[in-house]
């Protein structure tokens, strides 16, 4: 939960050798997960954080929408179990967006995406999946192409802000207002079609991707 997006920075020779800073945060593990389509739409995020219960002072800085799922889990991972209720979600959020009895679901190839239960319920509700490649998501996933970079910049510019507030631990309670900011910022309509547009998928066109080969 710390600056997360990598950075540069320049002192003097003096400097070297010494310790170097350390990006504040806890070193907890949250998971979110989004759904987008090429129209530019979004489905409310499903975040998953570490923890059994969930504590009232997380959310006291922050009014998250209504329809963001905060799930917990031992470690802040999807799991099976996690897996399911997204799919729920999505099919609750997307069920009446569509015009036909179908809906394409892509996904990355996660265990809790192949379990019976989620393959079962896709079948049930008329929903196909379909998986990437291994290790092609940066240039086929729309949200690696084209949210996920301005994301990670924005959420670090929020937590620089808190640096500067001396705020120099990130628990729950500053991650909620920090990543409801850095969201609003960065899954815009813009960057979802350009993130399909730059994987080559709406419009289709192939050559974006071909030309990004090292081949």
């Amino acid at each position: 939960m710390g600056i997360i997006e990598p950075g540069t920075v320049v002192t003097g020779s003096h400097r070297q050798g010494l310790p170097k800073q350390v990006q504040p945060g806890n070193r907890e593990w949250i998971t979110v997960i989004e759904g987008i389509n090429a129209e530019g739409q979004l489905i409310p995020p499903f975040i998953i954080g570490a923890g059994k219960d969930h504590l009232a002072n997380w959310y006291r800085e922050c009014d998250l929408p209504g329809d963001w799922v905060i799930a917990l889990s031992e470690n802040g991972w999807t799991n099976n179990n996690l897996g399911l209720k997204w799919l729920k979600h999505f099919d609750r959020a997307t069920a009446k967006r569509t015009n036909s009895r179908y809906r394409l679901l892509i996904l990355d190839g996660h265990e809790s995406h192949h379990s019976i239960e989620f393959e079962g319920y896709c079948k049930e509700n008329k929903i196909i999946t379909l998986c990437m490649p291994a290790h092609a998501s940066h240039l086929l996933q729309p949200l690696d192409v084209g949210c996920f970079r301005p994301l990670k910049k924005a959420y670090g510019r929020e937590i620089e802000h808190l640096i500067r507030c001396f705020i120099t631990c990130i628990t729950k309670t500053e991650f909620f207002p920090a990543f409801h900011a850095a969201h609003q910022a960065a899954i815009t309509e813009s960057n979802i079609k350009g993130g399909f547009r730059g994987a080559g998928l709406a419009p289709f066109n192939p050559e974006n991707v071909i030309l990004k080969l090292d081949v």
